[in-house]
């Protein structure tokens, strides 16, 4: 630890704030000054904390500046983490918040060892994450279009007469509506335009994922889980690149609650009280997850569209799914009878699914190609 110096970042888009703290317990903490945040910069403020000789330990908040200051000081051959900012201790009587304050606290803790470090993706695996995320913007976009032009048709008065929305008969509708002013039929046409770009939009993203996939080093824990009932190939890369290696969780019971699907508890005492789940981590994996639970609700089975995805996958994830399957199914029986709100029977399932997945993605064994593990 003598030998060792602990360097706090407090990151922006032009500048960096930069907080030294010395090695040893009770050790001088002092602000450095701030950078440019440029590569150049980087490197030469690095040269000029290292020249004493000392083992720097950098650290800085994860943010939207992204990955790339972390890449850059761990080629440089130094020990750096990303913090996650939800997991830093604050003091509740502290009301001033700085630039300088914040790079000094990170220092101080970092000695201490008081903070969490969130996982690294490789490069390559946060580009297929980028793009997953591209898609699942696209899909929002596509709803908001499409509730854009059925709150047009509905303020005056064109109301479909069919049950669903959105099939080739309510496309054939739409292509039949006027309106008695040219301009509404201007708007009407439009908001049909919009919605046919946003959906030509998530189809050429999706066909780029499923072209890009081969070359990813997850695509073998995609496919494999792809043996679940309700995972198909969109829930599958999703919940595959949001997650990213599953080795790092020792049990399922890290990935439920890294995932956010664990019950929110305030107990003290003799009195223990359990809420709704936590909705920790990424929101986009929990929804795709949710929705695929909602196939549960129906007797065990495999359809011919699960049968033609388990082909060409490993008896031991074959097996995996099937059990958890037959589980899955009775334990949404179980808890509907039991009185549980369809919601939460759906989400308890979603939780259970986690447990199939980690197991599945252990079984297909994939080494993980990433540089950062997280903590806890």
């Amino acid at each position: 630890m003598q030998d060792s110096t602990f360097i706090g970042l407090d990151v922006h888009k032009a500048t960096i704030s930069v907080a030294v703290a010395q090695g040893e317990r009770g050790g001088e903490v002092r602000h450095w000054g701030t950078v440019p945040h440029r590569p150049d910069h980087v490197r030469k403020l690095v040269e000029k904390l290292s020249a004493s000789g000392a083992r720097l330990h950098l650290c800085y908040e994860a943010g939207p500046c992204g990955y790339g200051l972390y890449r850059q000081l761990v080629e440089m051959g130094h020990d750096c983490i990303v913090v996650a900012p939800s997991l830093i201790p604050m003091k509740t009587g502290d009301r001033v918040k700085t630039d300088r304050r914040d790079a000094v606290m990170l220092a101080k803790l970092h000695r201490a060892g008081e903070l969490t470090a969130v996982w690294v993706p490789d490069a390559a695996h946060e580009a297929m994450r980028d793009l997953v995320r591209a898609r699942a913007t696209a899909m929002r976009v596509t709803g908001k279009a499409r509730q854009h032009l059925q709150g047009f048709l509905l303020r005056h008065g064109r109301i479909y007469p069919g049950k669903k929305g959105w099939t080739g008969a309510y496309r054939r509708w739409l292509a039949m509506v006027r309106f008695m002013h040219p301009a509404q039929q201007i708007v009407l046409q439009d908001y049909i335009d919009a919605v046919a770009d946003a959906e030509a939009r998530v189809e050429r993203l999706t066909g780029q994922i499923a072209d890009l996939l081969p070359t990813w080093s997850l695509a073998p824990v995609v496919d494999a889980v792809q043996a679940m009932r309700g995972v198909g190939f969109i829930v599958a890369v999703t919940v595959v690149a949001e997650v990213g290696d599953f080795q790092r969780f020792d049990n399922p019971r890290q990935l439920m609650a890294y995932l956010g699907l664990t019950p929110s508890e305030h107990s003290s005492g003799a009195s223990v009280r359990r809420g709704g789940i936590t909705k920790a981590g990424s929101g986009l994996a929990r929804r795709a997850l949710i929705e695929g639970a909602w196939s549960y609700r129906m007797q065990a089975r495999v359809s011919p569209k699960l049968h033609a995805r388990l082909e060409a996958l490993p008896k031991s994830a074959r097996d995996i799914a099937w059990k958890g399957q037959l589980r899955m199914c009775q334990r949404y029986r179980h808890l509907v009878a039991a009185g549980k709100a369809k919601v939460v029977v759906v989400t308890a399932i979603a939780r259970e699914m986690v447990g199939f997945l980690w197991a599945i993605a252990k079984a297909v064994a994939v080494p993980p190609g990433n540089t950062e593990v997280r903590e806890g």
